[in-house]
């Protein structure tokens, strides 16, 4: 008999055995000097668990339906999910901050059978009824991140029948992409991507029962339960996570001993700026994993010596194929961080086990046989396609965009749609997305080729590459989100800065041909990470509205 590949079977088997080890710590009231939580142990989540999964097979809800799922972060999250997993039925989620239109196009395409949410969203599944119109059962839940069925020291019940039995190739869940080069996408997750997914982080990262995450991702203390390890469930707004107090997570990682956290860049930059100004270290930090874009050169410098016993690493991937390769500040700093910026790209790291990765010519359409793609010689940018465990085979019900990203034969491939690399080393080195490269008439030009030289300006807070102009004949041009916009306000301070980075320009060949420079207040990025820049919008916004400026870095 095969075992059953069921993810949610991790949460129960470790509860059987370490039950009295604390699962879950939920904020109840937070302070910079203090924070009060919510604690569960693996037996009371299990016992959790059951009974979420009771309440929703007495609400109709059968295996394999699909349930879009609307909560806040905290236990009814995870909670819900795994009771999900454990009944077979397919949690459905959305980015809640990606905006209303975009959110209503998603959930009508998943055509969720249930709603499990809080009350907002039942009343928004009424208001919007054409998005909703699949829906056919409306579970409560209660819109407290402390919310729970079950009393303290409650145990899963004796003869609980536990996960139902699913193979690997059985669907365990849909989630989106971020959708920042294009509308966002549901991915279809089998459960056994989720448990390849769990092995290659604890192999790759050495991960132990009983460490303590502090996950900023909601979507990444879904692990935690297979990990073995102690959810610290963040002061953070998932819609809004530019707007975390970063005094807080450094309380939580001191108070709680956390010695591991996923977060984006952007948050970590926000961390890492207020130890410094604080002269704090986190002694108990073992790892950061962050990810969601390009980890810039100065995080790679200012955070490990705040983290004296620990070390930041950058996993790279994607939704559809996660984690692909991953690189950590010792090699960065060794010579990848000098690389990137004198224009060579941004290092991702070595291949993780298990996966093969190649670099193609980009073709013009879809690939059904890999022999039909030209495999580029080392050294030579082309388009990244990745096969594993991870990789999965296919988006709900968009047969062209399946086709578009996926090469079936003879092993399936996943066509990430960034291009970049493969050095000497083995190393592989992103470049850019596809879709964002600016090609000029004296050739391609690739964000994370270009970006990174005026990045170390220090009135450079983040900058983007973008093209106007057919294909083959684009016009190159830099914007910038300055440090301090006020540097804005009049045409002087902008044509002041424009010859500071036209003589940036110049010090590359690669980079000598831009000569147009626009400010922008604040970049357009994505909700999941706060880190990924919308440079399509911000071309958009170059046509219609931005005003460009141009020097001689000789006058």
């Amino acid at each position: 008999m095969i075992a059953s590949a069921n993810i949610a079977r991790h949460l129960a088997a470790h509860a059987a055995l370490h039950p009295a080890q604390v699962a879950l710590k939920i904020p109840r009231r937070a302070r910079a000097d203090h924070i009060a939580y919510l604690s569960l142990d693996y037996g009371e989540l299990s016992a959790e668990v059951a009974a979420w999964r009771t309440r929703l097979s007495a609400a109709g809800l059968r295996p394999g339906d699909r349930t879009l799922v609307m909560v806040r972060q905290g236990l009814p999250l995870i909670a819900l999910v795994f009771a999900l997993f454990e009944l077979g039925a397919l949690p459905i989620v959305i980015d809640p901050g990606m905006g209303r239109a975009a959110f209503l196009r998603c959930v009508a395409h998943s055509r969720p059978r249930a709603l499990v949410g809080i009350p907002l969203a039942r009343v928004l599944s009424r208001v919007f009824r054409t998005a909703f119109r699949s829906v056919e059962l409306r579970i409560a839940v209660s819109g407290s991140p402390l919310a729970r069925l079950t009393p303290p020291g409650a145990r899963r019940p004796a003869g609980d029948p536990g996960a139902l039995a699913r193979t690997a190739a059985d669907e365990a869940a849909i989630l989106f992409t971020s959708g920042s080069t294009g509308a966002p996408k549901g991915v279809l997750y089998a459960h056994g991507q989720f448990d390849a997914q769990v092995n290659l982080i604890r192999e790759t990262y050495g991960i132990t029962p009983g460490e303590i995450d502090l996950p900023l991702l909601p979507l990444f203390a879904l692990f935690n339960p297979a990990l073995g390890m102690t959810t610290i469930v963040p002061t953070t707004d998932p819609a809004r996570p530019a707007s975390a107090d970063p005094a807080l997570l450094v309380r939580a990682i001191l108070q709680e001993n956390v010695t591991n956290s996923f977060g984006s860049p952007t948050l970590w930059g926000k961390i890492a700026t207020h130890c410094q100004v604080g002269a704090i270290t986190l002694p108990s930090i073992r790892r950061v994993l962050s990810a969601g874009a390009p980890v810039p050169p100065w995080l790679w410098e200012r955070l490990p010596p705040l983290i004296p016993n620990g070390v930041l690493h950058s996993p790279y991937g994607a939704t559809e194929a996660l984690p692909v390769s991953t690189i950590s500040a010792p090699e960065v700093l060794g010579g990848t961080a000098a690389a990137t910026l004198a224009g060579a790209g941004t290092c991702v790291g070595r291949i993780i086990v298990s996966n093969t990765v190649k670099i193609i010519a980009p073709p013009a359409g879809p690939i059904d046989d890999l022999a039909a793609a030209r495999e580029l010689p080392v050294g030579e940018i082309g388009e990244i396609i990745v096969a594993g465990p991870t990789v999965t085979a296919a988006y709900d019900d968009l047969p062209e965009a399946t086709a578009a990203a996926k090469i079936p034969s003879p092993v399936l491939y996943h066509r990430l749609g960034d291009l970049g690399y493969l050095d000497a080393a083995g190393r592989l080195w992103f470049c850019g997305r596809r879709a964002e490269a600016v090609h000029t008439a004296s050739g391609p030009l690739y964000t994370e080729q270009v970006e990174p030289l005026f990045a170390p300006h220090p009135g450079v807070r983040r900058c983007a590459l973008v093209g106007t102009g057919a294909a083959g004949a684009q016009r190159p041009a830099i914007i910038i989100e300055p440090v301090a916009p006020e540097w804005m306000s009049t045409s002087a301070a902008c044509r002041r800065f424009t010859r500071e980075l036209r003589a940036l320009a110049q010090r590359n060949p690669r980079t000598a041909q831009i000569k147009t420079f626009y400010f922008h207040p604040q970049f357009p990025v994505d909700v999941r990470h706060n880190a990924k820049i919308h440079r399509l919008a911000l071309t958009r916004w170059v046509l219609t509205e931005g005003i460009g400026f141009e020097s001689d870095p000789k006058r």
